[in-house]
């Protein structure tokens, strides 16, 4: 098989040890499918398969943010075009079946006839690291908020008089009380001692997180401040809300064409729910979560103390709209800010490097 001038149309379906390839022309007729290593070897053997049919216009792959993502490091660094393609919905699959071949065809079709066009993220500069610093911190706040559920629940049904001791504390004493709890090994079979035991376990680990805690947030400060000073800088902000902002939008922002892309991605942008005479919007529940929650806490902040946000809400309530609405409108406003903060910090990135 030799490379000819035909255009080629690709797509991957990724898992984690393969990736099954497949390839069509400018006519959507399939040219070959194969499965390769999901490894380095395996990315320059994949691209070596499809430049022998031709010249590989544009590759469509499924989790360029997850399995994907070597994939589209390797194709981009060789100049190949890569768009994120969705995985099939519940209903195409129930009528065409679910195959590793099926799903690759389908994704290099979906590139061809336009329906797939997210650019993928890049994940190759500062953004990616500040994202893999936060997914180590957010292990630790989640495992930390399990922990003192625990320590609480464990609390309510203790032996009375230990529960009267530790009664009235706040968080923090308790968790200190706690770990300082001194155990007898020879009387672990009673209650109180059992009790106080797996309390100090418990207390120590609460204090173990929080030292996690606090170091991944002495790396990410300057970190986000040194990237996006702009965005970190936005009232109620700050680096913990724009270092989400800054995993969303990714180390090329400029993917986000404009402000409404940014909203649709975040999930802020209301869909059309009319029909008949009926004219309205619903909620947006899909999109980055994350962003989303992100954005609700600046308006949060602002609801509270900004002195323009609470006159403008003033006025809505007057108009007749409910808080939930109010608080949608604020974030539409938002995002306009974040998108202009997020390109002008990309922009002096660039030229400071």
């Amino acid at each position: 098989m030799t490379s000819t001038g035909l255009d080629v149309f690709g797509g991957v379906d990724t898992h984690g040890r393969t990736h099954h390839a497949a390839a069509v022309d400018g006519a959507g007729r399939l040219l070959g499918d194969a499965e390769f290593a999901a490894t380095a070897a395996g990315y320059a053997a994949l691209l070596a398969w499809l430049t022998a049919f031709g010249r590989p216009v544009t590759v469509g792959v499924e989790g360029t943010g997850t399995y994907g993502a070597g994939l589209a490091r390797h194709l981009a660094a060789a100049s190949v075009a890569v768009v994120e393609v969705d995985r099939p919905d519940r209903k195409t699959r129930r009528r065409q079946g679910k195959s590793d071949p099926i799903d690759a065809i389908a994704a290099a079709r979906a590139v061809l006839a336009g329906t797939a066009t997210g650019a993928p993220k890049t994940r190759t500069g500062p953004v990616e690291a500040i994202r893999a610093l936060r997914v180590a911190r957010r292990g630790a706040v989640k495992a930390r908020t399990a922990a003192l559920n625990q320590l609480h629940g464990l609390l309510v049904s203790a032996p009375e008089a230990l529960r009267a001791d530790l009664a009235g504390l706040r968080t923090t004493e308790l968790v200190g009380r706690c770990a300082g709890f001194r155990i007898d090994p020879a009387r672990l079979l009673e209650p109180t001692t059992a009790t106080k035991a797996a309390l100090r376990a418990i207390a120590r680990r609460i204090q173990g997180l929080e030292e996690e805690i606090a170091l991944a947030d002495a790396r990410l400060r300057p970190a986000v401040t040194t990237v996006a000073p702009r965005t970190a800088a936005l009232f109620g902000a700050g680096p913990d809300v724009a270092g989400q902002l800054l995993a969303t939008a990714g180390d090329n922002p400029h993917r986000l064409r404009s402000e409404a892309a940014l909203a649709h991605l975040a999930g802020i942008s209301p869909l059309p729910a009319s029909s008949g005479r009926t004219d309205r919007h619903r909620l947006n529940r899909g999109g980055d979560r994350a962003a989303n929650a992100a954005i609700h806490r600046i308006v949060l902040v602002r609801m509270r103390h900004d002195q323009r946000t609470r006159a403008y809400v003033e006025r809505r309530t007057t108009q007749g709209l409910s808080k939930k609405e109010i608080m949608r409108c604020l974030k539409r406003y938002i995002v306009r800010e974040v998108h202009t903060a997020l390109l002008a910090d990309f922009e002096d990135l660039t030229r400071a490097t």
